[in-house]
């Protein structure tokens, strides 16, 4: 029997949108059901003045559950991120050892003060403790930098500290660090590393982004390329140091049109540092 091109797309869509159910560890189930928000929650926090993240700034985050201008929505079975206001679509699951895929494109729009600035977005992983730590915008974590020519950066958000293998670099007055698996181990780095390599598509096309983490272990894959790896995952809660290996995953609204699909999940069954 000879079947259609628009069938098969029909059944191929029905695939990508239905969950995996884990059976145990080391399967992939889906985050996302291409359908709604099921197992996430919007924290919508302001459209910002500027790019500078360090200020206060004089507007009051709108909060959990309160995205009147749909920051937050899903779209012909895609997960759509608008960016015209800041915050984080945060997971109501907390994940330890997991390795993660999704895959990323950029809409059409973007949003003062990112008009001229590459289009912005990010994931959060191993994500705590009060909405908007960062900036009154975003959870402490690590970020996944998902940003045109910049997508597998590092960030650390609130102060999270890892140890990596980098050499110095800048911006301007900007001074931070260049990933370099040759280089020496630099400890204690609570700032932005850049990856390794350039390896995203053009823009407008599917980028598959992957965390694998563990907690001693945190690496970056960009279309199947490692771009980052660091180590040593900690951060500061009553004056003293402790691991952070468990948290919730946060997908950043920052100013530009992003859309997401295919995002999946799996416990670890060996250690990160293995991959």
């Amino acid at each position: 029997m000879k079947v259609s091109r628009s069938a098969w797309a029909g059944v191929l869509a029905l695939v990508l949108s239905t969950p995996l159910q884990a059976a145990g560890t080391g399967e992939w189930r889906s985050l996302f059901n291409g359908k709604d928000l099921t197992g996430w929650q919007p924290y919508v926090s302001f459209q910002p003045e500027t790019n500078a993240y360090n200020l206060v700034s004089k507007h009051t985050p709108r909060g959990i559950n309160n995205d009147p201008k749909k920051v937050f929505t899903v779209v012909d079975g895609l997960l759509r991120v608008s960016g015209e206001e800041w915050g984080g679509l945060t997971s109501n699951e907390e994940f330890g050892a997991f390795h993660l895929k999704f895959e990323v494109k950029w809409g059409e729009q973007k949003w003062p003060p990112r008009l001229d600035a590459p289009r912005d977005s990010g994931l959060l992983y191993f994500a705590v403790g009060p909405e908007g730590a960062q900036s009154q915008h975003w959870l402490r974590s690590h970020e996944f930098q998902v940003q045109e020519g910049d997508s597998g950066d590092y960030h650390s958000l609130d102060g999270v500290i890892i140890d990596v293998h980098a050499t110095d670099t800048n911006i301007g007055d900007w001074k931070f660090y260049a990933y370099d698996p040759k280089a020496p181990l630099r400890k204690d780095i609570a700032a932005r590393v850049l990856k390794l390599g350039l390896h995203e598509k053009p823009s407008g096309e599917w980028d598959t982004m992957e965390v694998i983490a563990d907690g001693e272990t945190l690496i970056h894959k960009v279309n199947g390329h490692e771009v980052f790896r660091g180590f040593n995952s900690r951060h500061k809660v009553d004056g003293k140091y402790v691991p952070l290996q468990r948290g919730k995953l946060q997908i950043q609204s920052e100013g530009a049109e992003t859309f997401y699909r295919n995002i999946y999940i799996k416990s670890l069954d060996k250690p990160a540092a293995e991959y």
